[in-house]
């Protein structure tokens, strides 16, 4: 067995917040130190709290939703590649990067490790539209992403997000990539499998092949 990475943000009240989306909120309904039996927590959050997968649905009417996600795009072999300088991933950079028989693909950026510090930032790395389509022409089954979302703050058509999941591509968002090396390892994303749902939090580990 290769060596666990743990790629998962963790979630807490500090974890920063797409705007507009709720915020994460855990409330103390039973506490063994209030003289109850037993503890239990009651949640508040969003579908794209924090790591978290993006089904079709999320942008595409007819897509598929969290509950009908394969396995298969979810757990196997992946490859994660790093563009640590820049402010968009290009159609040029993808053209770079040596995707032959990549199924899933991660991309580490000077957006990795961010999420672990309080506040949203408008300025995260992004996926261009055309450098998008070009990945869902490459026959990817999933994108992992380092930041809350791979569209440029402030876009009103999500060209980008549509133009993968359109053509049935999982999207991961939030990963912490940034004590990851490049190379290919093998992918374990398990959302939360809530039915009907347009995306879900999920835990997301990484193991090395070697």
């Amino acid at each position: 067995m290769g060596r666990l990475l743990d790629v998962t943000v963790p979630l807490s009240p500090q974890v920063p917040t797409f705007p507009g989306d709720p915020c994460f909120q855990r409330h103390v309904t039973h506490s063994m130190a209030e003289g109850q039996p037993y503890n239990v927590s009651q949640l508040v959050l969003g579908t794209h709290a924090g790591t978290h997968v993006d089904a079709p649905f999320h942008f595409i009417h007819e897509g598929a939703r969290v509950h009908e996600l394969p396995l298969h795009a979810l757990v196997g072999r992946a490859r994660v590649v790093a563009m640590l300088e820049g402010a968009a991933v290009t159609v040029e950079q993808v053209r770079r990067w040596d995707l032959h028989g990549v199924e899933r693909l991660l991309v580490r950026t000077r957006n990795s490790g961010t999420l672990r510090q309080p506040g949203f930032r408008e300025d995260f790395v992004y996926v261009e539209p055309d450098a998008a389509g070009l990945l869902a022409a490459q026959g990817l089954a999933l994108l992992g992403w380092d930041y809350l979302s791979i569209e440029k703050f402030g876009s009103h058509d999500f060209a980008a997000h549509r133009a993968l999941l359109g053509a049935g591509v999982v999207i991961v968002e939030g990963l912490d990539l940034s004590a990851v090396e490049p190379g290919d390892y093998h992918l374990a994303c398990l959302p939360l499998l809530i039915v009907g749902a347009d995306g879900a939090p999920a835990r997301v580990v990484l193991e090395t092949l070697s």
